[in-house]
């Protein structure tokens, strides 16, 4: 669920995209590089794009994160430009640029989006190169001791022409890609800061450059030890043995689905159909995939899985049609996502039901939602509103009211991340009095204002976040989706619903702890007569196979998704809606 502050672990991957050929006289207003710098609650990102004419008059180009990814260039789409005006867009992480041209700057001032709005002022030229740190490039591993809990973290150091850049991962909160500043090296000594928690490392260089050890220190926080070595063979991403490879056993077609009731939104999608008897002929269950929370693609890829990928696989070749979207504004599809709430959502997932039911090779009875996480929740909204949907499969939906669901995942993750429990019981009245002004209070400017008085330097302190966080903290807690999701009750539209219902969570799932919610569920489905409510145990809420489910684990799990838990969907759908045959 999006229910942390996503704009605080801001990962930030960027490329730039948008548009159609222009006259050749306004496009090279626009040809050249151009840098200019992203200021997040995590930190500064440096941006370099670099934009060329062809020889048919067409605009290309490629574009660089110096802060994130140093070197790696990624391909621009077509780009819209004129005299006064510059867009672009980054389809594959849902990001967008609308500039206008300052003369007196000589820049492209405007607007970055993705999931947050920020100022960006594109200045020509590379950017002047930054301080360069010699001898310490490559992947320096260290743990945090807080509370008896180990957190790793892992340092990212690069050095090309432009300077070194340095970046860090704490894999058991979740963060990415921080950016650290102010790195230094001076003789033994080493110094840094991260600013997306005002941490502090001082620390000395071992004699054979192969670890440094020091104090790691932050805000409200006792200083702690903390050693880091050099890893002498970095990780990276590779193939997770679960992922579909080729050739597969049955077919898959790329498909376009407009959304008539949002304007713009065009949902680009994954269909895979199986093979054999009835194939062609409108006889074959169907399954509409639903992301989680976060702009996310139609794989759902996160923490180096991809689950949808693996469920869509599994579903198809035991007898049932998938469709699975690029969120909308995400990758391929296009809209704006975010402005956008669940259930707004709901509709393209309808938008989706409908593209199914003009399928001959579908059986128009016998499509339903399969959501994970927020896209249970979704699934919900969906399904009460469509009373030609055949059936819903909650994958850690929610069925708490939001309150209850919100303070359960942060006191669940919060212990596995090592703080303690005073601190999360001493922040807990703070989470609560900024839910109650969303409960209770208008949009607009007097909630932005309620919110900014309630988060005093002591309140920020309770919760966590750096007083320079604090415009990032009201911006989320008054935004559509966070409005939309804090007044939401799973409960109304449960209750509503006499189609079939399956709802599975994981005993070790700690961001929809299975326990409260299940009973919720169970409760709002009792007068249906077709609900299955499932705890399976030993899974996260990712649906691996866990060992405690902190979300630390994720990505050093090898399982994508649990076979078991795939199974019990597969046999759920075919039980109630097997395939026919010619």
């Amino acid at each position: 669920m999006r229910i942390t502050l996503r704009s605080l672990l801001l990962v930030l991957l960027f490329s730039m995209l948008a548009g159609y050929a222009v006259p050749a006289l306004a496009q090279d207003h626009a040809v050249g590089e151009w840098h200019g710098d992203l200021v997040t609650p995590g930190g500064k990102f440096t941006l370099l794009i670099r934009i060329n004419r062809g020889s048919s008059g067409t605009l290309s180009g490629d574009f660089e994160s110096l802060s994130q990814a140093p070197g790696q260039k990624i391909p621009l789409g077509a780009i819209e430009a004129s005299d006064s005006q510059l867009r672009f867009r980054v389809p594959s992480i849902g990001a967008s640029v609308d500039a206008t041209w300052s003369e007196k700057d000589q820049a492209w001032t405007g607007q970055y989006q993705q999931g947050v709005s920020l100022a960006l002022t594109l200045q020509r030229g590379a950017p002047a190169p930054e301080k360069i740190v010699a001898g310490l490039d490559g992947q320096w591993s260290g743990k945090l001791k807080r509370n008896d809990r180990d957190l790793r973290l892992i340092l990212h150091v690069t050095t090309d022409k432009l300077g070194t850049h340095v970046r860090l991962d704490s894999p058991d909160l979740g963060a990415y890609d921080l950016p650290v500043d102010q790195f230094e090296h001076n003789g033994r000594a080493i110094r840094f800061h991260i600013p997306a928690v005002g941490a502090q490392f001082s620390g000395q260089l071992d004699d054979a450059q192969q670890s440094f050890g020091g104090t790691w220190s932050r805000p409200g926080q006792p200083d702690t030890d903390v050693n880091f070595k050099r890893d002498a063979a970095q990780t990276s991403q590779h193939l997770r043995s679960q992922w579909p490879l080729p050739p597969a056993s049955y077919s898959s077609q790329d498909v376009s689905i407009p959304n008539a009731l949002a304007s713009g939104v065009v949902l680009t999608c994954t269909l895979s159909e199986p093979h054999g008897p009835g194939s062609g002929l409108g006889l074959f269950p169907a399954a509409i995939l639903i992301t989680g929370s976060g702009a996310q693609d139609r794989d759902e890829t996160m923490y180096g899985h991809k689950p949808f990928a693996v469920l869509a696989d599994f579903l198809t070749r035991h007898g049932i049609a998938v469709l699975r979207c690029d969120d909308r504004g995400f990758a391929a599809s296009t809209g704006n996502f975010d402005q956008s709430t669940s259930a707004d959502f709901a509709t393209d997932a309808n938008a989706a039901f409908s593209f199914l039911r003009n399928r001959p090779e579908i059986n128009g009875q016998a499509i339903g939602f399969v959501g994970h996480s927020e896209g249970g929740m979704i699934g919900q909204i969906a399904a009460a509103s469509n009373h030609d949907a055949a059936f819903l499969v909650m994958l850690a939906g929610p069925g708490t009211d939001t309150e209850k669901l919100i303070l359960s995942q942060r006191r669940a993750e919060g212990l596995s991340q090592g703080f303690s429990p005073e601190a999360i019981n001493h922040s807990e009245p703070v989470v609560r009095e900024l839910i109650r002004m969303v409960q209770n209070g208008a949009p607009g400017r007097d909630l932005k204002t309620d919110l900014d008085k309630a988060l005093t330097p002591d309140a920020l302190a309770a919760i966590g976040v750096q007083p320079g966080q604090r415009d990032a903290v009201v911006a989320e807690f008054s935004g559509p989706w966070m409005r939309y999701f804090i007044k939401y009750h799973p409960d109304e539209n449960l209750r509503r619903l006499r189609i079939p219902v399956l709802a599975l969570d994981g005993s070790l799932d700690q961001q929809v702890p299975a326990a409260e919610n299940l009973a919720a569920i169970r409760r709002a489905l009792s007068a249906n007569a077709d609900a299955t409510v499932v705890e399976l145990p030993g899974l996260n809420h990712m649906f691996q196979t866990a060992h405690t489910g902190a979300l630390g684990e994720y990505a050093d799990l090898e399982e994508t998704f649990a076979p078991a838990a795939m199974t019990l969907i597969a046999d759920w759908i075919n039980q109630r809606f097997p395939a026919k045959h010619a």
